[in-house]
């Protein structure tokens, strides 16, 4: 009696050691892992940081529009002719001593600091500057497109993550069915056998079959460990989080427009897409930036500057005035720069040709697989309503000797195989809705 106290005392002590690790397993909805993925992914960080960047690339070329203004410091100290009498002058300490040609030759090592502030302010580039800050523009609209499709991406990931990691789950749950039932009929198939009424043969090939179904159990459970990473990874959540799933697979909506509504909507919404068009217009700004390089280019210009030999007695000077430059030779340099904007530009069209194809590809696939999916799952529910019927049947049979062991396996192993097919049949549904989500540019995160 003592033992059997031990025994009992040590078994509950499992079971609520078991109910207490169950119950600190969080639970996670469709909703939630989507909602992650587009909090936590490490891509659409990355995605976020390129339209910050954008946004300070527009800073950078609107500057061109603004004056620039420098500061230098510059000290020497020399005995050089023409500076040392430079010097002199510019420090207004010149005398008609310094006149004398023996001076003028030979002249006393003099220092010098020279402190000043410059100004350039370029007032006309051939619309250079105007041209680049449209870039700019363009260039974060264009990022934040990237970042939609990032997203986007992002979201489908995390959602067909998810669904694999719960068809996982359901793989599981019909092996461990599975495995019930193929006890239960040993047991009964053991009482036959005591009775003389079945041959060991049988029975070993009933602990055989659960043997079979155990090391599926084992595969299933691996898969379930796979398809977790796969989820975290998605989600962007640190590996070896263990999630409690609370969104099964059911049989959703049909999919009712046709195949050339869902085209003509990949087409018009996909942000990739867009951002193609985009580059588009960038590159034929930069054609037309390229060719305003030939232009001349007038900047005003301007300095104030102080010079002494020691801070402490100066002379002030300031000089203003404009500079017009124009490149009439580069070797080629401006016109090859042209012909490479140009060749960018036809670039940027032929991938905009490229995609339009891909995506009508991809949404057809997309489409014609959910299609697929949604006829096969009336099929697989009938076979799973005939599966159970069967086994019944064939287990009567078999219980009254009508029927052989073989037959009861085949039933048994149809049951199991009907039952996969149809959480199959599911899941590769959803997977095809996210799917053509996706191709179709109109996923979010309110996708259920």
């Amino acid at each position: 009696m003592k033992r059997m106290s031990v025994l009992l005392y040590v078994a509950c002590l499992c079971f609520f050691s078991i109910k207490l690790s169950a119950a600190d397993i969080p639970s996670l909805s469709l909703s939630d892992a989507i909602q992650l993925a587009d909090k936590q992914n490490p891509r659409i960080k990355a995605a976020l940081s390129q339209v910050t960047a954008a946004q300070h690339r527009i800073t950078q070329a609107e500057s061109g529009y603004l004056p620039q203004v420098f500061f230098t410091e510059t000290f020497n100290h020399t005995n050089n002719p023409m500076w040392a009498f430079g010097n002199r002058i510019n420090q207004a300490v010149i005398t008609q001593n310094d006149f004398d040609p023996d001076r003028l030759n030979h002249p006393d090592a003099i220092s010098n600091f020279n402190s000043a502030f410059s100004m350039e302010w370029s007032i006309f580039q051939g619309g250079q500057t105007r041209i680049g800050v449209n870039q700019a523009k363009h260039d974060r609209e264009a990022q934040n497109h990237f970042l939609k499709r990032t997203r986007q991406e992002s979201v489908a990931a995390a959602a067909t993550a998810y669904t694999g990691l719960v068809l996982a789950h359901h793989h599981l749950e019909v092996i461990r069915k599975s495995m019930e039932t193929a006890h239960v009929h040993m047991e009964m198939i053991r009482k036959r056998y005591d009775n003389g009424l079945a041959v060991k043969s049988d029975l070993l090939r009933t602990q055989v079959h659960i043997a079979e179904l155990d090391q599926e159990r084992i595969q299933a459970e691996s898969r379930i460990s796979m398809a977790t990473a796969a989820l975290n990874a998605a989600m962007g959540m640190p590996q070896g989080s263990n999630w409690l799933l609370t969104t099964g697979l059911i049989k959703s909506e049909p999919i009712i427009d046709p195949v050339e509504d869902w085209i003509a909507l990949a087409q018009s919404h996909r942000p990739d897409m867009q951002y193609l068009h985009i580059q588009e217009t960038i590159a034929d700004a930069e054609v037309q930036k390229s060719k305003a390089a030939h232009l001349p280019h007038i900047n005003l210009i301007g300095s104030y500057e102080l010079n002494s030999p020691d801070f402490r007695n100066s002379a002030d000077s300031y000089t203003v005035g404009a500079m017009m430059r124009m490149n009439l030779y580069s070797g080629e340099r401006m016109s090859a720069r042209t012909r490479e904007a140009e060749a960018m530009l036809s670039r940027v069209r032929a991938l905009q040709s490229d995609m339009a194809a891909g995506i009508e590809v991809q949404t057809r696939e997309a489409f014609l697989l959910a299609q697929s999916a949604w006829n096969r799952i009336t099929v697989a529910e009938t076979a799973v309503s005939q599966s159970e019927e069967g086994l019944r049947i064939v287990r009567d049979r078999y219980e009254n000797g009508l029927l052989t062991l073989v037959s009861l396996l085949d039933a048994e192993v149809s049951l199991q195989s009907a039952l996969t097919n149809r959480y199959r049949t599911l899941h590769d549904y959803l997977a095809a809705r996210i799917q053509l989500s996706l191709a179709s540019g109109t996923l979010d995160t309110n996708f259920q």
